[in-house]
């Protein structure tokens, strides 16, 4: 019996690199016209499952605890960060010290996230935009790698916006080369804030995980303009966390939708 389980384990794992080892292509983009011609883009990520977290040899990989994740259900991710003129659109103001229309929107916490949110709903025809778990924001950004970026284990100026790509503020979305999900500005540019509170990882495989229903601290995902290259923070399995009422000049966020 006790061989049986360790065969079923290994095939287990075995399942899941499968899956990170097969081929990725970008997934369909629906285009949502907000009014003013403020256009939303959202691409659909399909459902999977993937190693979450970062083993031990990778550097900075502090309570990044490998796990097996599933995730039953397609969902749509936005192609780029929420953008300043995105914001104006729905919210009526602009809090980002940096200006500009295609720029990602910052100073913004995760109650203002919420606040934008609500309003995106009551404006749309069927609404379901929401803050992405961060499960969803980690399987999105790898995109079906299990290297240290998406892009390998070494990431580059050419690659996002962070330090060494001396821009020193947020740039358009979209500057850099998207994922093969398609996704842009995962890496760089600015962090996102996700829909979780922080807390350690499970022990063991888990699907669909939605995070604890209560904490201090909610989870801000990806690198930004101020990351540098060897400091590891803007891996794909990095984790931060900040208060839900937070304001911070390099942070911002994207939006998840579930069909």
């Amino acid at each position: 019996m006790k061989r049986i389980l360790g065969i079923a384990m290994v095939l287990g794992l075995m399942g899941a690199l499968t899956v990170m080892a097969q081929e990725v292509k970008p997934g369909k983009v629906e285009v949502i016209n907000l009014g003013k011609n403020v256009k939303l883009e959202i691409v659909l990520i399909p459902a999977g499952n993937f190693v979450m977290g970062s083993p031990k040899k990778e550097k900075g990989g502090a309570n990044e605890t490998q796990h097996q994740v599933t995730l039953t259900k397609p969902f749509y991710m936005g192609k780029y960060e929420v953008t300043q003129e995105q914001w104006q659109l729905v919210m009526g103001n602009n809090p980002a010290n940096t200006k500009g229309a295609n720029l990602p929107v910052t100073n913004v916490s995760w109650v203002d996230c919420q606040g934008f949110i609500r309003n995106l709903n009551a404006i749309t025809k069927n609404g379901g935009y929401r803050l992405p778990t961060e499960a969803e924001w980690e399987y999105a950004c790898r995109a079906g790698t299990n290297t240290a970026y998406s892009f390998g284990d070494a990431l580059l100026p050419k690659n996002a916006n962070i330090t060494e790509s001396k821009n020193d503020k947020p740039v358009a979305v979209g500057r850099y080369d998207p994922n093969k999900f398609g996704l842009h500005d995962m890496h760089g540019n600015v962090r996102e804030w996700c829909e979780d509170w922080l807390a350690n990882y499970p022990p063991g495989a888990v699907t669909d995980p939605t995070g604890p229903a209560n904490g201090e601290l909610r989870i801000l995902r990806g690198g930004s303009f101020y990351s540098k290259i060897g400091n590891a923070y803007a891996r794909s399995a990095f984790r931060n966390a900040g208060k839900p009422s937070d304001q911070v000049n390099g942070s911002g966020f994207r939006l998840a939708k579930t069909p």
